[in-house]
């Protein structure tokens, strides 16, 4: 029910135009409770939302591990249980690693559609594990790129991904020439460290930082967080989980959901940086589609 993934769109454009618009919107959604397992490196999140405008109660519970020996298994894995917010009846529990891949994507697509440059040709992602696959999907359908470039740390991964997608795919040697003139950049890598610096980027290009979910890690060096435009999702989440943001001081210009209500300017024109750390009420909305989806199959 998620094969494509731009279905999405207008129900998480209105969760995050509510979600910024704080109580009057409707939704209840803490910062993401995680919790670390030292003894294996990893991390378990707890993300419960309710959304009045869908009325729509669920949690994902999501694990994340860094460096793991065993390439077969996913660095993150999901589930999401959707409950009946009038009883608190489990009505459901969904594959939430689709969820998540799909809906990550589509959020990054609609920044992009109010952030990129006015003529973006060339398309660059960083990074070739499931959200490289997501973001390529839903871009490559929703806007003509001319070009599409990958680089990833381990050579054969983007090899496999360029053979396996739909369209030509050039796959670099070098994040440094992936990157270099690129309109569109998405970084979806599992670096602890920078790995886009601000050197690289063209001036007016649009970036979605989709990796460095934790407040010590990073994705994109000082240069470019600073002399960027910043937008997020969330500003309490950015403040608590990003490293990119929390590390380089950088100011926070305004919150997706600002923009699509109208209220902050997109500026396409200027350097944008959307930095993405993923909301519960994307989840809800997303996971409330699919059951609604198959409730109507059935």
């Amino acid at each position: 029910h998620l094969h494509r993934a731009s279905l999405l769109l207008p129900a998480l454009e209105a969760a995050l135009a509510n979600f910024s618009a704080g109580a009057a919107g409707g939704g209840v959604q803490p910062v993401r409770t995680v919790l670390p397992v030292p003894r294996h490196g990893g991390y378990l999140g707890v993300m419960p939302a309710y959304s009045a405008a869908d009325d729509a109660l669920t949690t994902k519970l999501v694990t994340f591990y860094e460096h793991l020996k065993d390439s077969s298994v996913p660095s993150h894995q999901a589930t999401v249980l959707l409950f009946d917010p009038s009883n608190g009846t489990l009505k459901a529990v969904l594959d939430g690693s689709v969820i998540t891949a799909k809906r990550t994507a589509a959020v990054s697509a609609i920044a992009t559609k109010l952030l990129m440059p006015a003529f973006a040709e060339v398309l660059c992602i960083l990074g070739a594990g499931v959200q490289a696959y997501s973001h390529y999907d839903i871009f490559t359908e929703l806007f003509t790129f001319k070009e599409v470039r990958i680089w990833n740390r381990t050579k054969e991964k983007a090899l496999k991904f360029a053979s396996s997608v739909s369209g030509a795919v050039r796959v670099c040697s070098s994040a440094q020439e992936a990157v270099t003139g690129a309109d569109v950049i998405v970084t979806v890598t599992m670096a602890t460290t920078p790995i886009l610096f601000g050197a690289w980027v063209k001036p007016g290009a649009h970036i979605n930082a989709v990796g460095a979910s934790r407040p010590d890690w990073r994705e994109l060096d000082d240069e470019l967080m600073k002399n960027s435009v910043l937008f997020v999702d969330s500003r309490d989440a950015a403040l608590t989980e990003s490293g990119d943001v929390i590390l380089s001081g950088a100011e926070i210009f305004a919150e997706l959901g600002e923009v699509l209500k109208g209220t902050k300017p997109a500026l396409p024109e200027k350097t944008t940086v959307f930095k993405s750390l993923g909301m519960a009420v994307e989840d809800t909305v997303a996971a409330k589609f699919v059951y609604d989806a198959w409730s109507a199959g059935n």
